[in-house]
């Protein structure tokens, strides 16, 4: 075959071009045996949730299930008093499958039901894998699949919507904990009471955690349990419909968060045990369970698993009408350790026969389907290894994610902000960092996710303000600490949502500093839901000083919008100096000029830029931001000509730079 430009597109690569190209073999073999050697489609292949699963036909239900060690299979619920009964016994039907019909009268809209699987030497009460609806009891806290078939379904109205990807600016968010009270949120109150919001801020995506069913709240929504079913915590399937709906209305893509990468071990609730047996969906013996995780591990050789995934995928985006998906969890599925207690300080470590080449030929075809239902879908890796290839094309020979996860940026914060004084803190080394990636792989900048906000860790500005953050946020209260923290909190936004080749990410309420941690209800702390909530009144406060962060970031989402297509505009650093602390770039027409400094303002600091007028776009300093105005903005300012750098048509533009501080400028 001839060499994938993956490698030929790194010379590095070339030593490790065989295993390179047996995955990309592997895939291609995969492909060909689910589309019998291309007579159809992925699609077709992925469309077990319109075969398995409760459905309602022309003549009544039918209802599929596939079990191959069980030895019978009942369906019992509230239409028949949970009796387990011969008239609702399942028929067992080729290759594991179980299968029953019923008359349109037996089920009805929102009847309760689950499965009474029996195998040799047991039985047990069972959801079904496929089912689309699940819900808890209030006093019980018994778990059961819901029929949901209501007598008018929600229709959706934005059918032609498409992602804006120039670049992508994500939101991400989690329904639960979007309101201010102290409760679970639903589909319907962040449909009309935060999608605004973000839409307001500017930002073209939402990235939402938790869809999938989890029966422990406190998982965040890692610890699936019913993967075709949407979280019943939140609401009701169509809610969730008229929730993504709206968010096309506001020119909002709607990106979910899909865990494909282990599994509840909950036998009621989930597929541990499904049929009997431990290894129905996930590998036998000790790669069973993910020890650090507590949870099971799919099986990626087995077609079935890939048949259920794969269609999972396909379901989404075609009940839903999902932009994409973000994958959890990534780095635990390519490599055979979960990534645990790997160094990946050189290439051997992504070739050297201790990953999981099923699950890598799995994530392509999951790529390759999702593009091809809809081409315009957006994939997200959130993988910390940094294997080569997970974002490049599958015709290159990569795994055909459009992004990765820049996950060493939000780690270089943490380091720098723990580790280092104001004073040691190395413009080149924020340049690195920012800018650190593989030049044909797209990748989603942030300072900060959820991950860093939870009990345990910190968010960015409860490290730069910490107790002050209790005591001296009304804006009439001066304080040196909030001072520091809300000039850093805007700096470090600024220099990594614009060094971005691919998109930029924001957990909600870190734009604006919500205080404090995310701690979910649990005995620790009582059940209280005090801190999974997120407290917008904060940044509407006109008398505190959230809403200049709020401000500041809604003004620099609003100028990366302004230059077309910013993310793949040419990236030119201009000048870096350690000693000083400052660092200089340019995108467009834009200079980005950063004075990391806590002590020394600079006049007339020069540097070489392109020979014209600037005129100042942003600026981290104004009052309207927290800042103290030390600068003129409406002054202009011209460069100045050197013959040395005529012929390069460079000058000489020369600032006054204020200690932390960032200015952005934009060229005449």
């Amino acid at each position: 075959m001839q060499r994938l430009k993956l490698i030929t597109n790194d010379p590095w690569l070339t030593p490790y071009g065989g295993v390179i190209e047996r995955r990309y073999m592997h895939a291609a073999a995969k492909e060909a045996e689910f589309t019998d050697g291309g007579r159809s489609t992925l699609s077709d292949f992925a469309s077990g949730y319109l075969y398995f699963g409760l459905h309602r036909t022309s003549g009544g239900w039918v209802l599929r299930e596939w079990a191959p060690n069980a030895t019978a299979v009942y369906l019992t619920g509230t239409f028949n008093g949970w009796h387990k009964s011969e008239d609702f016994r399942l028929c067992r039907q080729e290759n594991g499958n179980w299968e029953i019909t019923l008359p349109a009268d037996v089920l009805h809209h929102e009847d309760l039901y689950k499965l009474i699987v029996e195998w040799d030497g047991g039985s047990g009460e069972r959801i079904p894998a496929w089912c689309r609806r699940v819900v808890q009891d209030a006093h019980t806290k018994i778990f059961s699949a819901q029929v949901w078939e209501p007598p008018a379904p929600y229709i959706f109205t934005h059918k032609t919507f498409k992602p804006d990807v120039s670049p992508l600016l994500i939101y991400e968010c989690h329904i639960g904990m979007a309101t201010e009270d102290e409760t679970i949120g639903t589909y319907e109150a962040f449909r009309t009471q935060v999608l605004p919001r973000i839409a307001g801020n500017g930002y073209n995506a939402i990235q939402i955690m938790a869809i999938q069913e989890h029966p422990y709240y406190g998982s965040f929504g890692y610890h699936v349990s019913n993967f075709f079913a949407a979280s019943s915590r939140f609401g009701t399937p169509d809610e969730l419909k008229h929730l993504v709906d709206d968010a096309h209305g506001m020119g909002i893509a709607v990106i979910m968060d899909i865990v494909h990468s282990h599994s509840v071990k909950n036998e009621v609730e989930g597929l541990g045990r499904f049929d009997g047996t431990p290894y129905q969906y996930f590998h036998t013996g000790g790669r069973r369970e993910h020890r650090q995780w507590d949870s099971l591990c799919f099986d990626y050789g087995k077609n079935e698993v890939l048949h259920f995934l794969l269609s999972n995928c396909k379901f989404w985006l075609d009940e839903y009408r999902f932009d994409g998906f973000r994958f959890d969890g990534v780095t635990s599925m390519l490599y055979l350790s979960h990534g645990m207690g790997e160094a990946f300080t050189n290439y051997d470590d992504y070739y050297n026969g201790r990953q999981d080449d099923d699950a890598i030929a799995y994530l392509t075809l999951a790529n390759k389907l999702i593009h091809e239902i809809n081409p315009r879908a957006v994939t997200i890796a959130e993988e910390v290894s940094g294997m080569p290839g997970l974002a490049a094309t599958y015709k290159d020979g990569g795994y055909g994610f459009d992004y990765r996860m820049a996950m060493n940026i939000p780690d270089f914060w943490i380091k720098t902000l723990k580790e280092k004084k104001d004073e040691d803190w190395l413009p080149s080394a924020v340049w690195w960092e920012t800018t650190n990636r593989r030049a044909d792989e797209k990748t989603i900048s942030y300072a900060e996710s959820h991950d860093q906000a939870l009990v345990g860790d910190k968010t960015i500005i409860f490290r730069l303000i910490d107790a002050c953050m209790y005591w001296h946020m009304q804006i009439n209260d001066p304080n040196i600490t909030v001072d520091r923290g809300i000039a850093l909190h805007k700096m470090i936004r600024l220099v990594t949502a614009t060094t971005i080749n691919g998109g930029y990410l924001n957990f909600m309420g870190n734009e604006f500093g919500h205080p404090e941690w995310i701690d979910f209800p649990r005995e620790g702390n009582g059940w209280s839901y005090k801190y999974a909530r997120r407290q917008w009144h904060l940044v509407d406060d006109v008398n505190l000083k959230y809403r200049y962060l709020g401000d500041f970031d809604r003004a620099m989402i609003s100028l990366i919008h302004s230059v077309k297509n910013f993310q793949t505009s040419s990236l030119q650093k201009v000048w870096d100096h350690d000693g000083d602390q400052a660092l200089a770039y340019m995108r467009h027409d834009l200079l980005f000029v950063f004075n990391f400094n806590p002590h020394r303002s600079f006049t007339d600091y020069g540097f070489l830029t392109p020979a014209g007028k600037y005129r100042v776009a942003l600026n981290t300093d104004d009052p309207r931001f927290g800042g103290f105005g030390l600068t003129d903005d409406s002054v202009e300012h011209a460069t100045h000509y050197d013959p040395l750098f005529e012929n390069e048509g460079k000058e000489w533009l020369k600032l006054y730079l204020p200690a932390r501080t960032a200015l952005v400028l934009k060229r005449i």
